[in-house]
């Protein structure tokens, strides 16, 4: 039983590698950090638009039969204000999301997909564009 526990708890620092692995990439790229104020690790409580922030994540029981993993999904987020989005923005963020490919704390992303953007409008004048990534890991 604590076998299975271990495991369990090992499991879940994949969303927590991948998130991290994240906003080191984003708060890394110069080119964005030309286009946004600031990359945030959840919503900021205060921060001035355009900023990105990593959003939620999830994780299900994903791997091979010889290795364990799972698959992550991860939400990043361009908040913004004006009449119309900044698609360079947009582009870095994409970008940095094939980027998460690789090792990362004690994880390897071997795969990478957007799966999903959407995008809305606030009544206030802001819009938000949310990038679903999602992340296949395995361990070690």
């Amino acid at each position: 039983m604590a076998a299975a526990d271990a495991w369990r708890r090992a499991m879940s620092g994949a969303e927590q590698a991948v998130r991290a692995k994240a906003l080191a990439l984003l708060a890394g790229d110069a080119a964005l950090a030309g286009l946004v104020h600031g990359v945030f690790d959840g919503v900021p409580p205060r921060a001035s638009a355009p900023y990105v922030s990593v959003g939620g994540t999830e994780g299900r029981d994903w791997g091979t039969k010889d290795r364990a993993g799972r698959e992550v999904q991860l939400t990043l987020v361009l908040n913004g204000v004006g009449e119309s989005a900044d698609g360079g923005a947009a582009a870095r963020i994409e970008a940095a999301a094939g980027a998460l490919r690789g090792a990362a704390d004690g994880w390897t992303v071997v795969g990478t997909r957007v799966v999903r953007t959407r995008f809305t409008f606030a009544r206030d004048g802001g819009w938000r564009r949310e990038t679903i990534v999602r992340c296949r890991c395995l361990a070690g």
